[in-house]
């Protein structure tokens, strides 16, 4: 590779290891002859030849849901450079709840890491602890706790704009798909949404029924299966919030199989307004989910860079974006 870039062995190191001592022409073409000969730096052998390491470790569940897959975008396209020294990404899934202990294990390493985001999986103080001992720096995302920075949304006012879109459009026996209240992962942004959507329900002097009520694994198989238990009731709801976009596409097919119209039977609102929502047109609550992945990025490499002074908790907006499904 030097030769290819006419310059010293010792010039292309500085160069693949962001060093400023190399003028911009010459670091030019360095990067040309990388890109020519298919370099790729091993982030293990960098960490050696650094003795610092160069990778933060992402800690996630069910990375191949639409949402998910969103934030990861944003967290790549800031890792990855944008403007700032690059990061290697070390991502665990976590498929079943025994597995969260073996990432926060496996991942918590000063040698092997630079630092910690954890994604939708609620931490605990002993494990912040053990971070802290450490001093590994983390981020949450899509979850909080006050001794961590972190970037969430709003879960109960997104449940509240769900609620208050259906009511002025006119509709008062209104039903809710959403996860088990109780789960083996402790996540909690579901039940946030329902409590949200039902306090504002009950501002308008309207009562949830536990009848309009269906609770299931978030997925859209299942949504299916819960509406159209939903729609053969004798007195089926004109409208249904489905705790995410995923579930509300189960629950459009769910309608279409018992030819139930959207919205002029059914009106149908989502959560999270992933692609796909905008595809088949569904009436959704908008969260930022590319941009909550880079700006938790952000806050990681500040945080490894720097430090942490005050934990900083971002809270990202929500707006409702009307399409055909209401």
């Amino acid at each position: 590779m030097a030769r290819q870039a006419g310059v010293s062995a010792a010039t292309v190191s500085r160069v693949l290891n962001d060093s400023p001592l190399v003028v911009e022409p010459t670091r030019a073409r360095v990067r040309a002859a990388v890109d020519e000969l298919g370099y790729r730096l091993n982030a293990t052998a960098r960490t050696l030849s650094l003795g610092r390491a160069t990778a933060v470790g992402v800690v996630v569940p069910f990375f191949t849901t639409h949402s998910v897959i969103e934030r990861l975008r944003g967290v790549v396209a800031r890792l990855s450079g944008g403007g700032q020294r690059a990061y290697d990404l070390l991502l665990y899934d976590v498929e079943a709840p025994e597995q969260r202990a073996d990432a926060m294990r496996d991942l918590a390493d000063r040698n092997r890491v630079a630092g910690l985001l954890i994604v939708s999986l609620p931490i605990f103080d002993d494990e912040i602890d053990a971070l802290q001992r450490d001093d590994l720096p983390a981020v949450l995302l899509d979850v909080s706790h006050p001794r961590l920075p972190g970037v969430v949304v709003d879960n109960v006012r997104g449940g509240e704009l769900a609620a208050e879109h259906l009511l002025a459009k006119g509709h008062s026996h209104i039903g809710f798909v959403g996860d088990h209240p109780t789960n083996e992962y402790g996540f909690t942004s579901s039940e946030d949404r329902r409590r949200g959507f039902s306090s504002a329900l009950d501002r308008a002097g309207i009562r949830l029924d536990p009848s309009m009520e269906r609770y299931g694994v978030p997925d859209r198989d299942e949504a299916d299966v819960l509406t159209r238990s939903l729609l053969q009731q004798p007195a089926p709801p004109t409208a249904i919030f489905a705790a995410s976009d995923l579930q509300a596409i189960g629950v459009l097919r769910a309608c279409e199989a018992l030819g139930a119209r959207v919205p002029d039977d059914v009106a149908v609102i989502g959560f999270d307004d992933v692609d796909l929502a905008e595809i088949v047109g569904l009436t959704t609550i908008h969260q930022p989910l590319r941009e909550s992945g880079e700006l938790a990025a952000d806050l990681l490499v500040a945080a490894i860079e720097h430090g942490v002074h005050d934990p900083v908790q971002e809270v990202q907006e929500l707006t409702v974006v009307e399409r055909r499904t209401t």
